[in-house]
């Protein structure tokens, strides 16, 4: 109701009104030096009804010189947006989405957008900031975050049935008084799995996001990165990408769990199971990222690859997972050895992780009997990461759980140890490498699960996040 009364006043405001409000309250960087600088975007309304990106080009799509313009992070447009639980619950918090410049892998100038969430309440200047990546799994524009979310949104009834459930690991966030940063990591073309690409997206939404006066988060205050499976991915490609693409950011902890390390793995261990139509998703998800692996995709899909490229174009995650299942993936494309495809190969070597040792904490778990991202693959980073003298690696595999359960088990202990580092808690040096029964068991796990269920609850009554 207040993000309701406060859009009808500013419908009812003159341009002037408007202008004083905006040089207020939004910055899009550091004060420029120069008078002759780009005047700051407005800060737009929020929509009654909320429209995906494929209607909604104005937001999504700015120019390409407008972008091309901008430094990476720079924001383009803002707006504020209304919030919901299932797209049904309306969440009392301050909500806004911001438009911003981002860099594919060929060091192109791309269209982005974040979501930035503000609790209610007070909180010490500046406030810390979680950027949570949200495993969209899907490709097209109406499964990302930035409209799933929203209040009135179809995508939780359409497949996108991921992003809702992970929403509230970052409410958990907000529950505390921090804020909340969640980017559409995929991009303008929903490059599912193109993990470098999710890693400059991250880091360039951290930049909006701490530019942004309204969200009370400063240029130095602290950050810390959580994902899960298909979130995972761009979670740790920005914790190896900060130090040489955005290294003024002060992350000071990641949190990965059901890692992405290898792509390649995954594929194998998808093929002729019941994964297969998830994974084969990312295969097409790669392919808009990768223009080699595009064109081999062009040249070599056979029929039913090519049948099944254009038919799982539309879908979310949840019917990208159900169509078709049991598929051999490899088999699809003509080839003796698909995997041993120079673009392939190509694709395959940019996106595996371990390429760097981030220059930060991490907080990694994984299921043992993890169906979709194979152990071994988490096992090897994890040792190719502590090879390392300096790393801090906190490792953790639970033995009761597959790959959805492990998130539920293991991320309320992921979030309690981001929260340590956002306050100032010093992580364990080294590297540990734990085996629990359940993580269910870490001390305080339950608790935290028990108190951001509730506070959640409270919040479908119209209770205040944060206050």
């Amino acid at each position: 109701m207040k993000t309701r009364r406060l859009t009808g006043r500013l419908l009812r405001l003159g341009t002037v009104s408007i202008s004083a409000l905006v040089m207020t309250g939004l910055t899009a960087g550091p004060a420029p030096a120069d008078p002759a600088a780009p005047v700051l975007p407005s800060i737009q309304p929020a929509q009654i009804l909320p429209l995906p990106p494929e209607l909604d080009p104005g937001f999504y799509q700015p120019p390409a010189d407008v972008v091309a313009a901008a430094a990476p992070g720079e924001i383009i447009a803002a707006r504020r947006v209304n919030l919901a639980n299932l797209g049904l619950i309306p969440l009392n918090v301050d909500a806004w989405q911001v438009s911003y410049r981002s860099s594919n892998g060929r060091d192109e100038a791309i269209p982005a957008v974040a979501t930035l969430i503000k609790p209610r309440g007070v909180a010490p200047a500046p406030r810390k900031l979680l950027s949570v990546q949200i495993a969209e799994d899907s490709t097209a524009g109406y499964c990302s975050p930035s409209y799933a979310l929203q209040h009135l949104s179809a995508a939780p009834f359409v497949g996108q049935i991921v992003a809702p459930a992970e929403f509230l690991f970052a409410q958990s966030a907000l529950q505390k008084g921090d804020a909340v940063v969640i980017p559409d990591h995929e991009g303008p073309n929903s490059a599912y799995a193109a993990g470098p690409l999710g890693g400059r997206i991250t880091l360039d939404g951290i930049r909006a996001a701490t530019s942004f006066a309204p969200l009370e988060v400063g240029a130095g205050a602290p950050v810390a990165l959580y994902g899960y499976s298909g979130g995972s991915i761009p979670t740790m490609h920005a914790a190896e990408l900060r130090k040489t693409y955005a290294p003024e950011l002060n992350i000071v902890g990641a949190a990965s769990g059901g890692t992405g390390a290898d792509l390649g793995a995954a594929l194998l261990m998808a093929d002729n199971q019941a994964t297969a139509g998830l994974v084969l998703g990312a295969v097409l998800g790669l392919s808009r990222e990768y223009p080699d692996f595009n064109a081999l995709l062009d040249q070599k899909l056979n029929p039913l690859g090519q049948l099944l490229r254009a038919v799982k174009a539309p879908f979310c995650v949840q019917y990208q997972t159900a169509l078709l299942p049991f598929l051999n993936i490899t088999g699809m494309i003509n080839s003796p050895d698909p995997l041993q495809e120079p673009a392939v190969q190509a694709m395959l070597e940019d996106t595996r992780l371990g390429k760097s040792l981030p220059d930060m904490p991490l907080f990694i778990w994984h299921s043992r009997w993890d169906e979709i991202l194979p152990l071994p693959s988490t096992n090897q980073l994890v040792d190719t990461y502590c090879q390392h003298p300096e790393a801090q690696v906190a490792y953790t595999r639970d033995w009761a759980s597959e790959h959805v359960m492990a998130e539920v088990t293991g991320g309320p202990a992921a979030l309690m140890w981001l929260f340590d580092r956002l306050n100032g808690v010093a992580a364990q040096p080294g590297c540990s490498t734990t085996d629990m029964p359940s993580m269910l068991g870490t001390p305080g796990e339950l608790q935290t699960l028990g108190d951001t269920l509730g506070e959640t609850l409270a919040s479908f009554f119209g209770k205040p996040i944060g206050a």
